[in-house]
């Protein structure tokens, strides 16, 4: 099958699997914290953060080489995978126990530990499907892996909520987590043996895991530092400030985390683009990454000023009791400007063989999140948290800008001004928004919104006809593509 079909047929996998995913995932998130209330969907969220961190000390970065490596040379996957297995067993065991250890040091109540152990499950179940999805991705499939995660998602809505409208509560809510990581991990395991024809063993070779080890550490040492800064804060607040504020904490960052696909569908399209322009050519590598930067600033802009200004009834579809969540929400999602444009700033830098960069300024950013949150949570709690988001994802995206202008020899100065036609086409939005909210329902006034900054930005100059025609004609060429298969 030619390459430019793989990469779209994947791409239209992804982009559909992450929109899907991200709106079951928002719409569970939703009816659960109106059921439950601040305090517990606090408990389960702490649960969920605290396995989250330990989880990324079972992989350590061997699902990008095993793609990578596997993509590179076929004939030796089924040895590649036997040795990555053999170290995850090792590390899951070792994993598992610190977290039985740590949560236990911390002296959470019994729900909470409850929660854990069953968390737990799910933590070790989902790096082992990870493995097996990271060799499939290795031979150009993401088709699996796509239809499987939307099924996830389902498992838990359905049986996840379907717990708590029968009175089992967090613990059977957690259950459904776990059940829905059971079922990935075999359809997984599945796929591998029936479609790969692939024997999955366990195999013990010193020098393969001495290389696998060697290759892996620059990923590990930037997922660890990535998967500290994303929830090393919920499990702060649980300790500082409790449970009820890492509730509310968990609703701005859920918005945000549901809003990422966008960039994340991006991206998976873009960096194979700018990985093969950095070895061909520079010239339009360098237009590709403003592309993307002023795509990315048109999206998110609008998004942070409606968020704000309708942030109050953003809260009311969750509960009266969240109305604690405003403020954190209004201060955390003016990071959604940094959070997307930090995506194709990241691409770059990995595509152009400056991957380490990349670490070192995830290690920046995560010291003065840690330091930050020890200082703001205990005065402002959920508030001192989202301060602490907005202020490091500025931080990431202006240590990446420094790194940008070395690789592409200028700053994309064309983003600048269509970062100022966006905000006044946002503020103008904006304005009109506010005075008709008290008289329209939110989500007529939220399409308005919309229609009405897309027209302003038009007359703006911030896009033009032809932007619009190559948007459209990307997908005329996907979906050309696709019935050519």
């Amino acid at each position: 099958m030619p390459k430019a079909v793989n990469i779209a047929k994947n791409t239209s996998y992804l982009t559909l699997a992450l929109i899907l995913q991200k709106i079951i995932s928002f719409s569970y998130f939703t009816l659960l914290a109106r059921y439950v209330g601040p305090d517990d969907l606090g408990k389960y969220y702490i649960a969920i953060s605290f396995t989250t961190i330990f989880a990324i000390f079972i992989d350590l970065g061997f699902s990008n080489v095993l793609t990578r490596e596997v993509a590179k040379n076929p004939d030796r996957s089924s040895c590649w995978l036997g040795n990555i297995l053999t170290v995850k067993i090792l590390l899951a065991a070792l994993s598992v126990g610190a977290v039985f250890i740590l949560v236990n040091i911390l002296n959470y109540d019994p729900l909470i530990k409850t929660l854990v152990y069953v968390s737990a499950i799910s933590m070790v179940l989902d790096s082992f499907s990870a493995t097996f999805y990271a060799l499939i991705r290795g031979f150009h499939n993401l088709k699996y892996e796509s239809i499987s995660s939307v099924v996830f998602q389902l498992i838990i809505l359905i049986f996840g909520y379907g717990a708590l409208l029968l009175g089992g509560g967090l613990i059977f809510a957690m259950s459904a987590l776990a059940l829905a990581s059971a079922y990935n991990f075999i359809y997984s395991l599945a796929i591998i043996k029936t479609k790969l024809k692939m024997a999955v063993r366990v195999i013990y070779d010193l020098p393969v895991i001495k290389e696998i080890l060697i290759i892996s550490w620059p990923f590990a040492a930037y997922a660890v530092l990535q998967r500290l800064y994303t929830y090393l804060d919920s499990v702060l607040l649980s300790i500082f400030s409790g449970n009820e504020q890492v509730g509310l904490y968990q609703v701005a960052f859920k918005i945000i985390l549901a809003l990422q696909f966008l960039p994340l569908a991006f991206t998976a399209s873009l960096y194979p683009a700018l990985s093969s322009y950095w070895q061909s050519n520079r010239d339009q590598l360098a237009i590709s990454f403003e592309r993307a930067i002023n795509y990315l600033v048109i999206i998110s802009l609008p998004i942070i000023v409606g968020a704000v200004v309708l942030s109050d009834k953003i809260i009311l579809l969750f509960r009266e009791g969240y109305g604690g969540a405003a403020w954190p929400l209004r201060i955390s999602i003016i990071s959604l400007f940094f959070i997307f444009v930090n995506f194709p700033i990241g691409s770059l830098l990995n595509a152009c063989d400056s991957q380490r960069k990349n670490t070192r300024n995830m290690a920046v950013v995560t010291v003065l999140s840690i330091l930050m949150n020890l200082i703001l949570i205990p005065r402002w709690q959920a508030v001192g948290a989202s301060f602490t988001v907005l202020i490091t994802s500025a931080l990431m995206f202006f240590l990446g800008l420094f790194c940008v202008r070395k690789i592409i020899g200028r700053l994309p100065r064309k983003s600048l001004l269509i970062f100022f036609k966006s905000l006044l086409a946002s503020l103008i939005m904006g304005l009109l928004v506010v005075i008709g909210r008290a008289h329209i329902n939110i989500f007529i006034i939220t399409a308005a919104g919309a229609l009405i900054y897309f027209t302003f930005l038009f007359f703006l100059g911030g896009f033009t006809r032809y932007d619009i025609q190559s948007v459209f004609q990307s997908f005329k060429k996907i979906d050309k593509i696709e019935k050519e298969l």
